[in-house]
């Protein structure tokens, strides 16, 4: 029975260059995908939410259905605010696009 187990630490002492520059190149490469993976996906995440809170704004509803009054609503910081996010947007997709391109080429696979 002792024949069939395989002493783990005597082979991993026994590895060559190669073999040990293979494993650090996957384990590195793989955390590296993983982390940029989710870097893009918060990206998208930033993206999204922002796009709901630019949305948001436009809603000037009145404050109750019997009401003519719409709930303190401020031209200049609706302005304000809408130009910010669409700032805050651009940028965004513009590091989107950036992100989504680089990890392509630098995986080789489609995100």
């Amino acid at each position: 029975m002792e024949d069939q187990l395989k002493p783990r630490f005597i082979e991993s002492l026994q590895r060559n260059n190669d073999q040990i520059r293979e494993d650090r190149a996957r384990t590195i490469g793989a955390d590296s995908e993983l982390i940029y993976r989710r870097r893009v996906e918060d990206i998208e995440l930033k993206i999204k939410r922002l796009e709901r809170e630019q949305e948001g704004l436009i809603d000037v509803s009145p404050l109750d259905r019997n009401s003519l009054t719409f709930a303190d609503f401020q031209p200049e910081t609706f302005v304000q605010k809408d130009i910010e996010l669409s700032l805050t947007i651009r940028n965004l997709n513009i590091q989107l696009e950036v992100a989504v391109k680089r990890f392509e080429y630098l995986f080789g696979k489609t995100f």
